[in-house]
């Protein structure tokens, strides 16, 4: 029943594994792997069989006996019209055929959390999901991170693993490449690493220097165009180094253009100022969120103040009227679902969550990454709505 992931197709194997298959057949980077197909979910009902452990078992030598991620790839995802962006599980750092049945059952489990049954709501998606799940070897990432491709192409990367890019643990080290140079590169703070289950905090003189070379930057950038050449458009590329060697981990399509850096911004003394992650304008009450705990207090016209967005936090995008981050990157799965949602969102300001007072009215612009209290006074303000 397994499919090895050269051979894998929309409808057997989802659309994850499906253009990771396309570029392992064009020749592209991408690590071994092998994908429990959706036929696999729609029979199990919750579990596997004897016979399908067995495969996965004598399977496993082929991908590698190292450590493997388990990742979702839902028919309904990584498509031109959603990209379904962190609303499934992955699982890193398995290791062998037990771990892997576990690590399936997570996947197939995801469909029905509430981030992703709010997520296929917000895209009027009525469809009856279906998932398939790839396993591919892990690979022991120096440096990862995310491209977008276009006119210019957009990088984002940090030490370690590329979930701590993805999920908005850290803001990232950030360059944009125009024709063949570099045009614009900003230092990130990269105060965390994730490599395989551990996370770490990085030393003070790798927070202080890029992660990628200018040189290594190029090369990711002719990579990513030859992928949008033969996928026929904007990509969103997840991508790791090891050494001097590019793995290619995801691609699918950009479904939403990413906000465009106002040439020229007026001063404005009393606004906070952000990376603008999601472009439109929305005012409301802040509501300071620290983490789920606070989620029953947050009303529908809440503007979301909080340090970072973990993709279980998605739900909350069908409330809020806007989002301010402390930390993470454009290409974040959260500012990712933040754009195709309409959500104005503005990302990296440092202090966010002390400087806005819970309740008082603020307005954020999404297009310029302003964040501005009106007219407020902190002492007229009561005890947080709880």
């Amino acid at each position: 029943m397994l499919i090895d992931l050269a051979d894998a197709e929309p409808t057997t194997s989802g659309g994850k594994a499906a253009v990771l298959a396309r570029l392992l057949r064009a020749g592209f980077p991408v690590p071994p792997g092998f994908v429990v197909p959706t036929a696999a979910y729609e029979q199990a009902d919750g579990g596997l069989s004897a016979e399908l452990i067995d495969e996965i078992a004598q399977t496993l030598p082929r991908v590698g006996n190292g450590c493997l991620a388990v990742r979702s790839s839902a028919t309904s995802e990584d498509t031109a019209r959603a990209t379904a962006a962190g609303q499934h599980d992955t699982v890193l750092g398995v290791r062998g055929s037990d771990q892997v049945a576990d690590a399936v059952r997570t996947c197939w489990a995801s469909v029905w959390s509430e981030r992703a049954v709010e997520y296929r709501r917000r895209q009027r998606d009525t469809r009856s999901p279906a998932i398939a799940v790839l396993v591919q070897r892990l690979v022991d990432a120096d440096v990862a991170g995310v491209m977008f491709t276009g006119d210019d192409i957009r990088l984002e990367a940090s030490w370690g693993l590329g979930e701590s890019v993805v999920s908005g643990h850290v803001t990232p080290d950030s360059w944009v490449v125009s024709g063949g140079a570099v045009a614009h590169r900003a230092l990130g703070t990269k105060k965390i690493r994730i490599d395989r289950t551990v996370t770490r905090e990085v030393e003070q003189a790798d927070r202080d220097r890029f992660c990628l070379t200018d040189h290594e930057v190029i090369r990711l950038a002719q990579l990513a165009r030859q992928i949008a050449d033969l996928l026929d458009g904007p990509q969103d590329i997840e991508w790791a180094i090891v050494g001097s060697r590019i793995w290619i981990l995801q691609s699918r399509p950009v479904t939403s253009a990413l906000p465009i850096a106002p040439a020229a911004v007026d001063e404005d003394s009393e606004a906070l100022t952000g990376t603008p992650g999601s472009p439109g304008l929305a005012t409301g009450p802040a509501r300071i969120v620290h983490g789920p705990v606070d989620f029953a207090r947050v009303r529908p016209g809440d503007v979301l103040v909080c340090r970072t967005t973990d993709p279980a936090w998605t739900p909350l995008f069908g409330v809020v009227a806007a989002v301010v981050t402390e930390i993470g990157g454009l290409l974040s799965h959260a500012a990712i679902v933040a754009r195709e949602q309409g959500l104005p969102a503005v990302l990296a300001i440092p202090d966010a969550t002390t400087a806005l007072y819970d309740s008082a009215p603020v307005r954020v612009d999404g297009s310029t990454g302003k964040v501005t209290l009106l007219g407020f006074d902190p002492r007229a303000v009561g005890p947080p709505r709880i």
